[in-house]
């Protein structure tokens, strides 16, 4: 990936959003709310597609990509707002048995105690489920857990969060715009008030701007660029939804609307793998390693 997606990368990631636009679209989306629990099947699905077993070698049954591509895959799945432990099968293909192929529901203990879908999950890693105490989570697709746990996030997992945040915030620009144009007030669209164009110009850099740092990181994988671009990423997808509800008015404040489940997911990312803060003592400690060489 240099600055750019090869031909190969784009049609991998069209590839996804069309298996996630026919197996999760917004129908599918609603009817978890309404009844959430993780779909095996589709859990399935994903595994043969090569989701889970993208970056594990050939040799070993995968696909044999590398992070780039990952880091697509997952944006694609933050878009959708695919629930479920991704990350954390994702991360376990290869090394726990039927992780690969979708079989095996993995989840994982971030280093700040925060377990998802810890009831629904086959193995849990880092952490002893046993003094698991259930929280009351923002977002209705990630039910979490609180048990006691210590040591740093995996850089892996933190910059597939990232992506999935990239997503979530590609998808509130998106929908801001297609408002914007069909939503109309004094014989006009709303998208031609400059305060709305405003709102969708700083919607789509934010979105720019994570998007070049998430990319950068996955080709250099060092921790300080996986860091920054956390950050960048986490504040495409908080500030945008809630640009994206702006937008919208106040039919964005409605259950009806997606908005609301946009900001709730991208909340929820980030206190996900050592969350923000972990992120931001990293990249300090290497600006002020960089300082006093």
């Amino acid at each position: 990936m240099r600055f750019q997606l090869t031909d190969d990368q784009r049609a991998l990631k069209q590839g996804v959003r069309e298996l996630l636009a026919r197996r999760f679209d917004r129908e599918a989306l609603r009817a978890a709310v309404e009844r959430p629990g993780l779909d095996r099947a589709l859990w399935r699905e994903l595994g043969a597609a090569g989701f889970f077993a993208l970056r594990l070698p050939e040799s070993d049954g995968g696909v044999g990509l590398g992070l780039p591509e990952a880091v697509v895959v997952f944006e694609e799945a933050g878009r959708a707002l695919l629930p479920g432990p991704l990350v954390a099968t994702h991360l376990a293909a290869g090394r726990v048995p039927g992780a690969a192929e979708g079989e095996t529901v993995v989840t994982a203990v971030d280093g700040g105690g925060l377990v998802e879908w810890l009831t629904e999950a086959d193995v849990v890693h880092g952490g002893d489920a046993s003094d698991a105490v259930p929280l009351r989570s923002v977002d209705p697709l990630t039910p979490l857990h609180r048990v006691s746990a210590s040591g740093a996030a995996h850089p892996v997992a933190v910059l597939l969060t990232a992506a999935e945040q990239l997503g979530t915030a590609t998808r509130a620009c998106e929908l801001a715009v297609q408002h914007a144009r069909a939503r109309e007030q004094f014989g006009q669209p709303i998208g031609a008030f400059q305060a709305v164009k405003h709102l969708c110009a700083e919607l789509l850099v934010r979105v720019e701007v994570a998007r070049a740092a998430v990319y950068a990181a996955a080709v250099t994988a060092d921790p300080a660029d996986i860091a920054a671009a956390r950050l960048l990423a986490d504040e495409a997808a908080v500030r945008g939804a809630r640009d994206c509800l702006q937008v919208h008015g106040g039919m964005g404040f409605t259950w009806e609307a997606d908005v609301h489940l946009l900001l709730k997911r991208a909340w929820v990312r980030t206190r996900r793998a050592g969350g923000g803060t972990e992120s931001e003592e990293l990249l300090a400690a290497e600006l002020l390693a960089g300082a006093g060489r």
